[in-house]
């Protein structure tokens, strides 16, 4: 198909034939149900009020065959954050009604004449969906600024937060959106004691999960709380961080600085400064808990969203804190460079995702390390799996060689990839993916 010089004009062009295309017709819109998606889908439904359209929307945690053949024939699809790795699935459609904005890799042919902005098509930009979905928007209707900070949210809840100076398309600038440079511990607006326990992004041992650890490692650093309250983050000074900075470095030697000191972004929602990265974990807690119709309310700036939004983030904080825990201390199948971790129905499938990421930047495995995870729901399993460093490894193609040979689906990135298969395939599977890891090793 013709694909446009660059990412701007490409996007320019779908959005015109959208214009052109769903005049008249019902619009039905399937995103991701993660973070990403979620925003994504907040910044179409938002512009599509604005433009008068009749539409729907479904929120998904994955895209099969059975799903996509009980698509309507006659509404425009629009795809969200997905669908990159189904294009085989969409050849009944007629293709100027199917649109895709996503940003995953593509393994398939592109069916001629379907209307696709994926940033992987020019040059592998690495841009999350929501920020395409917002350059998208303003050409639809220009005056979109205030949804800029969604793209921002959506970016952070894919980790592509350190990319964000690379899109030159004035994103932050829209959104008003203030960096600050600090330790990546979020949420950096919280009490440190409360932040440190919940703190899984790094995993701290000894102290996430551990209110005896937090309260010792914040006596180490020499921060004591004043009138019965601790600092938050971003209300340290440089030598409180560095110390801070030491206390955790030495409980967790592996760690590298450059990776757990960056930018920090704040967004401005519900009238006040908030950490994007918690804003992100709140939107993706409520939407593997079952609740994305909270998370887009909460994205919207509801308060009586914020209020449900909250509550179901301390229960989804609680559940991956046990489900770190179960993992520490389950028997793993290991080999060179690889881990495979089968939490069968142990841990909720839409969370498992979470966990190996929490993993894959904990430094509890060395750089090269390939972790794929696996849980159960309904009659299938949910895979994960997650690249430590950057060593050339590309988990999504490693996966797509097993899939191919027992069936199921695959999607995602070189680093960061999910299948979904039968749970009748699960031994085949992970017979077939350690001989696929071994003969990696090998190549490498």
């Amino acid at each position: 198909m013709k694909l446009e010089n660059s990412l701007n004009e490409q996007i320019k062009s779908v959005a015109n034939r959208f214009l052109e295309n769903s005049k008249g017709k019902e619009i039905y819109v399937i995103s991701h149900f993660d973070t990403d998606g979620i925003t994504s889908a907040t910044i179409i439904i938002q512009t599509l009020k604005k433009l008068d359209k009749r539409f729907a929307v479904k929120i998904v945690k994955n895209l099969d065959e059975k799903f996509v053949k009980k698509l309507p024939k006659d509404k425009i699809i629009l795809f969200l954050d997905l669908a990159s790795g189904s294009l085989n699935y969409l050849s009944e459609f007629s293709p100027k009604n199917i649109f895709i904005i996503d940003h995953h890799e593509i393994a398939q042919e592109i069916p001629e004449g379907i209307n696709i902005i994926n940033s992987e098509l020019h040059e592998k930009q690495k841009i999350s969906a929501s920020s395409l979905t917002y350059l998208f928007c303003k050409h639809l209707t220009p005056k979109n600024k205030r949804l800029a900070k969604l793209a921002i949210l959506g970016m952070t809840g894919d980790l592509l937060e350190k990319e964000i100076d690379k899109l030159n398309n004035n994103i932050l600038e829209d959104g008003e959106i203030q960096r600050k440079r600090g330790l990546l511990i979020y949420p950096s607006t919280r009490p440190l004691n409360r932040t440190l326990e919940y703190c899984s992004s790094p995993f701290i041992p000894g102290v996430t999960g551990n209110i005896k650890g937090v309260l010792e490692l914040l006596r180490e650093a020499g921060l004591n709380p004043e009138n019965g309250k601790y600092k938050s983050l971003i209300e340290l000074n440089s030598e409180e961080m560095e110390k801070l900075t030491t206390s955790i470095m030495l409980r967790n030697p592996k760690a590298k600085s450059k990776k757990i000191i960056g930018d920090i972004f704040l967004i401005k929602m519900f009238n006040k400064l908030e950490d994007a990265r918690e804003l992100s974990a709140i939107v993706n807690a409520c939407s593997r808990l079952g609740h994305s119709e909270v998370a887009i309310q909460f994205c919207m700036e509801s308060e009586k969203a914020k209020k449900s939004a909250e509550t179901i983030h301390v229960r989804y904080k609680q559940h991956l804190i046990s489900g770190l825990k179960y993992i520490s201390e389950l028997e793993k199948i290991q080999g060179r460079d690889f881990v495979i971790i089968n939490a069968e129905n142990k841990i909720k499938d839409t969370m498992i995702g979470t966990i190996t990421t929490i993993l894959q930047h904990s430094a509890l495995y060395e750089d090269g390390t390939i972790l794929v995870s696996l849980a159960y729901y309904d009659d299938r399993i949910k895979i994960s799996a997650r690249v430590i460093g950057d060593n050339g490894r590309n988990a999504r193609e490693i996966l797509s060689k097993v899939i191919e040979k027992i069936g199921g689906e695959v999607g995602g990135h070189s680093v960061a990839a999910g299948a979904n298969i039968h749970r009748n395939k699960e031994q085949e599977f992970i017979k077939n993916l350690r001989k696929e890891l071994e003969i990696e090793v090998i190549k490498i």
